[in-house]
């Protein structure tokens, strides 16, 4: 299948093409470990499944075809993607990382590979002057744009040069607002990371990884590790994310027009004293947004005038919404950040970055707009009263 064609076409035949034994039209999962070899140490392309498997294989090209990137390499979680970048840099290696990340990225970074003589530094870079956040010795830089739970935009591009200038590599984790949205390769990034557990699977039932790139020796590196470390993706998670990619693109619409719409009653309720949304005109980084991103996904987060016991009694009295960490699901999710997912951070960093104890993260599904704000309304009533 020619990958020239349009995202939403892409999702459906990107990198794909029909079984060759049987014709199938749908990709097979080929759940073995280990393949025949005609004579020994020669094979027909597979001899053992951690190395290769078509199921993957079929899930990466895909990927590859919707980042604009020549290899995609999947893992068995997006914390396991996320730690093979990180392992492709040594002992030694300095990383600067936006100072607003995914709990489970800050506590992997600093409480495993800084344990390895890897060095992390945290800077706001949506703000920052890039040629004093991102000094000439930097080996990596770790960025979310969106950020991960205030959804704060930085310039890509201008990230880019300044890594460029110095010799670092670029990573951009992409999870939030998919290939449909944002294609950092096309801004010059080097690496984008996604959890594929999130939108790109959709459909909350698997868990899984993934790192693209159009740089060669990256690629190299990467599949090295990959077999190496051995943090693969099973063919039934494979296979289940690449079926639920056949839908991204269609979900993604309807994500985004039901945060539209839950944004417009935040924005006239009392109760809210924030909304972090970046394709708001009052966003601090709406015009970067827009400039960089075709659209934004189901992803909300808002600040209550309330206290940590009240954000904990309106998150366990949504009914359409449920409390549940991860997000990007067909489904409607919140959590708190405080007590959830960055209760990893120490409360004195959340403080500082802002992750205050009224901070509600919303991943708005794919339900009927109404439902999803009469249910916020009574979880509010509930709450609050």
């Amino acid at each position: 299948m020619s990958d020239d064609g349009r995202i939403e076409t892409r999702c459906i035949h990107g990198g794909q093409q029909h079984e060759p034994t049987t014709g199938a039209v749908m990709q097979p999962v080929f759940q073995t470990s280990t393949y025949a070899q005609p004579w020994p140490a020669k094979h027909t392309g597979y001899e053992y499944a951690r190395t290769q498997n078509p199921t993957r294989e079929a899930l990466e090209r895909c990927i590859a075809s919707l980042e604009g990137a020549t290899e995609a390499v999947c893992f068995g979680s997006g914390l396991a993607a996320t730690s093979t970048v990180i392992q492709a840099l040594g002992s030694g290696a300095k990383v600067v990382c936006g100072d607003d990340l995914y709990g489970g990225t800050y506590r992997v970074f600093t409480r495993v590979f800084a344990k390895f003589g890897v060095e992390f530094s945290f800077v706001d870079l949506a703000n920052a002057d890039l040629e004093e956040a991102i000094p000439e010795d930097t080996d990596l830089v770790w960025l979310e744009s969106p950020t991960n739970p205030l959804l704060k935009i930085t310039d890509i591009r201008k990230v880019a040069e300044r890594a460029k200038q110095v010799g670092a590599t670029l990573a951009v984790d992409n999870t939030f607002a998919t290939p449909v949205f944002q294609r950092p390769l096309e801004l010059g990034a080097d690496l984008v990371v996604h959890s594929t557990t999130k939108y790109l699977n959709g459909h909350s039932d698997v868990v899984g990884g993934v790192v693209a790139t159009a740089d060669p020796a990256w690629a190299e590196q990467l599949r090295f590790l990959q077999n190496a470390v051995g943090a693969v993706p099973g063919p039934w998670d494979t296979w289940l994310t690449l079926r639920g990619l056949k839908t991204l693109a269609v979900r993604m619409e309807r994500h985004q027009a039901n945060a539209r719409r839950v944004v417009e009653w935040l924005e006239n309720n009392p109760k809210v004293t924030r909304i972090h949304y970046p394709f708001r005109e009052e966003d601090p980084g709406y015009a970067i947004a827009s400039s960089q991103m075709s659209g934004f996904g189901g992803m909300v987060s808002f600040v209550l005038d309330c206290t940590l016991e009240q954000a904990e009694k309106f998150c366990a009295s949504t009914k359409v919404f449920t409390l549940a960490e991860s997000l990007g699901g067909v489904e409607s999710l919140l959590e708190l950040p405080a007590s959830m997912t960055h209760a990893s951070v120490p409360p004195e960093i959340r403080e500082e970055l802002g992750l205050a104890d009224g901070l509600i993260r919303l991943s708005c599904g794919i339900e009927h707009a109404d439902d999803l704000i009469a249910d916020l309304e009574q979880a509010l009533a509930a709450a609050l009263q």
